[in-house]
């Protein structure tokens, strides 16, 4: 009888260490998949960011030049005895 128990004792705990490595492995698997979606979200809004960082960097560039042909203009005008928008038109 006694041999009967704890054959019965060791296969509940055998079915209930069965069981809780079955949620291990479902709760690891969620995890990996919630990370994955945290990843490429993470990803998607770095994208959006270096995007946005480029074309506030292309707008820069653009203004420079600009600032940059207008002072040469001036520089012109002021040698050459010319407005700055003749010394634009040359």
């Amino acid at each position: 009888m006694r041999k009967i128990a704890l054959i019965a004792a060791a296969s509940a705990a055998a079915l209930s260490l069965a069981a809780c490595s079955e949620a291990t492995e479902d709760a690891a698997s969620n995890t990996a998949d919630s990370a994955a979606a945290d990843t490429e979200a993470n990803l998607d809004a770095m994208g959006d960011s270096v995007s946005e960082a480029a074309d506030n960097v292309d707008a820069a560039a653009e203004d420079a030049a600009a600032d940059a042909d207008h002072a040469a203009a001036e520089a012109e005008g002021d040698m050459q005895g010319e407005t700055t928008a003749e010394a634009q038109a040359d």
